[in-house]
């Protein structure tokens, strides 16, 4: 299941990759438009900011603001900064796996050969997916 703090994550981005005006938008009008709690927001915003995807600006005029094109930003980066390993077992993961305690064999593992198809899948949508594509 996809957590708030990914789902929120998602809705930020797509609100500032639609903005007419490429300009810094204020947390504020991010939690109210997007209807997300303004303190939760500022720390979903300050992730997105520390590993790269967003910029801030200080002060009056200030905010969040992209700093890639929404075309630049493919969903496989996003969730793995907002909502970790895509794999929902460590066993198939990519970047972080683990061999499982309670299995001895891997290659005969009925859970993590459907567990490869299901990463697979989710992958595929998550690469060819970028926030332009959401933004329509």
């Amino acid at each position: 299941m996809l957590s708030k703090k990914t789902k929120y994550g998602l809705k930020a981005l797509t609100f500032l990759a639609s903005q007419k005006v490429k300009q810094p938008v204020q947390i504020a009008e991010i939690a109210k438009q997007e209807n997300i709690s303004q303190k939760f927001l500022e720390s979903i915003l300050l992730s997105l900011r520390k590993t790269g995807f967003l910029g801030s600006k200080k002060g009056k005029g200030g905010g969040y603001y992209l700093i890639k094109e929404p075309k630049e930003i493919f969903m496989t980066d996003v969730m793995r900064v907002l909502e970790g390993p895509i794999a929902m077992v460590p066993c198939v993961s990519l970047n972080f796996y683990e061999q499982c305690d309670d299995c001895p064999d891997e290659d005969s593992c009925a859970v993590h050969m459907l567990m490869l198809k299901v990463r697979d899948a989710n992958l595929k949508v998550y690469r060819n997916t970028s926030l332009a594509d959401l933004t329509g």
